[in-house]
Formats: structure tokens, sequence, C-alpha cells
């Protein structure tokens, strides 16, 4: 990969950054952390949390789009 592609992918995954950001802010992924199968635990003052089926399907999409990136760009 030569610099110019480097710095075109670079580019590119700054503005999806930026996409996902606004979508975050706007609310449009309010349903992020509250899937069915995301475990939250409270007593007292203590919250526990930990966000099973949102971290699978963000594995499933950066596997996908890693595979996209590695098949088009070599």
């Amino acid at each position: 990969m030569d610099n110019r592609e480097l710095g075109l992918l670079v580019a590119t995954l700054g503005l999806v950054a930026v996409a996902v950001g606004g979508l975050i802010a706007a609310g449009a992924l309010s349903w992020a952390g509250r899937l069915p199968g995301d475990l939250r635990w409270t007593s007292g003052a203590t919250r526990i949390y930990v966000p099973v089926t949102t971290m699978i399907l963000l594995s499933l999409a950066l596997s996908l789009v890693s595979y996209l990136v590695r098949r088009f760009l070599s």
C-alpha cells in the first residue's frame, strides 16, 4: 500500500468516525447498548453493565468492513 492509498484510507476512516459521532449525537444510535442480551446489574450505588449483544454486532460489522477493505484495496 503506497502513501496515497494509506492517506485515503485514513481520511475515509476519519469521515466514518465523524458520521458515527453525528449519529450518536442525534440519537439515531440510541438502540446501541439497550439490546436484548446486554446485561445490567444494579445494587445500591453499584452498577455493572456488560453490552454482550452490542459488542457482537459491532464485531461483526467491523469484521465485514475489514474484509471489504482488504478485498478492494489489495
